[in-house]
């Protein structure tokens, strides 16, 4: 007989740190053998993951024996390196109980070799919900010392004092209209996008990893309509985006097979080297658009000097006229 799993206990959720060795997947590897910033997040995702089976609380036995969905509610992540095809990454979590809110808190370092040198490659700060399931029947009581941390929804964890969800009256017309309404008086792109299952996880919602996917996706939108692709520039100069931070904040659920209204605005850009830009997604519930994540992103660009070089470029005119132009939807 398989003996019985200990019961699971939050002490070394909340007090051991985690050492993982990681590989990005070669899915990430997109130009040339760099490793874009949506997979250096997922090896972040994937870090905070070990952590919780290494303590004794791995996702599935959460979900399967407490109905415990594992979501990661808030993920910000600085790029100090690149990762390259084939890197292996020392991933190390440690918890971080600063935050007063109903959140389970980590930091996470990753750092890979360098000619010799071990660096930080990448710094992240990750906040974890444990979302009570209501799909199937109930589960029962969590166990005691989780219990501060389940939510019967996504977005009840915010503290005390956060303003609530923002939510615009959905304007009356077609979808041109609504989509007009989110990007009116701002530099931005949007579109509507039907939430399909792959993006999603626990049977039903949007999963961080699926507005990691929406980010980058709003970037290639966006240049796109402003005449100076992805494609454009690599073929006209050699150029690539790159990014040094991103961050993605779940506000409220976004469930399989609704409507999401995506915007993409840029906010700044610094010294013709980096530009802000921020992404908002909404649903309509209730006859508004409700916000269901935002999300800050940083892009520069760099150009290919060899198969495994490059440095970083400033904006020329063309694409700080690019950048600062008119907005549009589809």
């Amino acid at each position: 007989m398989t003996a019985a799993a200990p019961p699971m206990s939050t002490k070394a959720l909340l007090t051991d740190v985690t050492t993982v060795r990681l590989r990005p997947r070669y899915e990430g590897s997109n130009i040339c053998t760099w490793i874009g910033f949506k997979h250096v997040n997922y090896l972040v995702e994937e870090a905070v993951l070990v952590h919780f089976a290494d303590s004794g609380a791995p996702a599935r036995r959460l979900y399967e024996e407490h109905g415990l969905g594992l979501d990661i509610v808030a993920l910000e992540t600085r790029i100090l390196h690149a990762f390259h095809m084939d890197d292996v990454a020392e991933a190390e979590v440690a918890p971080d109980t600063e935050d007063d809110d109903r959140t389970l808190g980590f930091r996470v370092t990753l750092r890979v070799e360098r000619d010799g040198s071990v660096l930080k490659a990448v710094a992240a700060k990750v906040r974890v919900s444990l979302r009570a399931d209501t799909y199937l029947p109930e589960a029962g009581e969590p166990p005691a010392e989780f219990a501060p941390f389940v939510v019967d929804r996504l977005g009840a964890e915010a503290r005390t004092g956060e303003p609530a969800p923002v939510r615009m009256p959905l304007p009356d017309g077609d979808e041109a209209a609504a989509l007009a309404s989110l990007t009116v008086g701002r530099n931005a792109y949007a579109w509507k996008w039907n939430i399909p299952y792959p993006y999603c996880h626990f049977t039903e919602r949007l999963q961080m990893s699926g507005y990691l996917r929406l980010m980058e996706e709003a970037k290639d939108r966006f240049v796109l309509d402003r005449g100076i692709s992805i494609k454009t520039l690599l073929d006209d100069r050699k150029w690539i985006p790159v990014v040094p931070q991103s961050s993605v904040r779940v506000i409220d659920e976004a469930v399989m097979e609704e409507d999401l209204y995506s915007v993409y605005t840029v906010e700044e850009i610094f010294k013709d080297l980096t530009y802000t830009a921020r992404m908002d997604c909404f649903v309509v519930r209730d006859g508004a658009l409700t916000l269901t994540a935002t999300g800050r992103i940083t892009h520069g660009y760099a150009v290919i000097d060899s198969r495994s070089d490059w440095r970083l470029v400033p904006f020329d005119r063309r694409v700080l006229d690019a950048l600062g132009g008119e907005q549009s939807g589809t």
